[in-house]
C-alpha cells in the first residue's frame, strides 16, 4: 500500500480544510485508516481513524468535534474534514495504514505512512 497525502496550507482561524490521502494497491479496502500530526517540536499526535468499512471512527481529544474522517472505496481515498482550525492545528499531517488491531491510535501500529502534508493556521 502507498499513500499520498494532499491539501494541505496556509489557512485563517476559524477556517476549514480538507486533507486527501489517495492509496495505491488492491488491498486498501481491508485497512484501517489514520490521520496523525507532528508540530514543531512536539511529538506525533494521534488526530482520527476510520475503520475500513467506514463504519466506526475514533478521534484525538483535540480535535473531536472539529475534524471529520471519512473514505471513500471507490476512489481508494480517505479525507479529513477539518474545520473551525485553531493555531495549535498548525502540524505536518501524515496518513497511514493498518491491517488487524482494529481502531488504533498507536502510531507504530501502523505499517504504512504517506508523506505529510503542511497545514498552517494563522491568527
Amino acid at each position: 500500500v502507498q499513500l499520498q497525502a494532499s491539501g494541505g496550507g496556509l489557512v485563517q482561524a476559524g477556517g476549514s480544510l480538507r486533507l486527501s490521502c489517495a492509496a495505491s494497491g488492491r488491498t486498501f479496502r481491508y485497512y484501517d485508516m489514520g490521520w496523525f500530526r507532528r508540530a514543531p517540536g512536539n511529538e506525533r499526535e494521534f488526530v482520527a481513524a476510520i475503520n475500513w468499512s467506514a463504519t466506526n471512527t475514533y478521534y484525538g481529544d483535540s480535535v473531536k468535534g472539529r475534524f471529520t474522517i471519512s473514505r471513500d472505496g471507490a476512489k481508494n481515498t480517505v479525507y479529513l474534514q477539518m474545520n473551525s482550525l485553531k493555531r495549535e492545528d498548525t502540524a505536518v499531517y501524515s496518513c497511514a495504514a493498518v491491517r488487524g488491531t482494529g481502531l488504533t491510535s498507536v502510531a507504530r501500529q501502523y505499517e504504512y505512512w504517506g508523506q505529510g502534508t503542511q497545514v498552517t493556521v494563522s491568527s
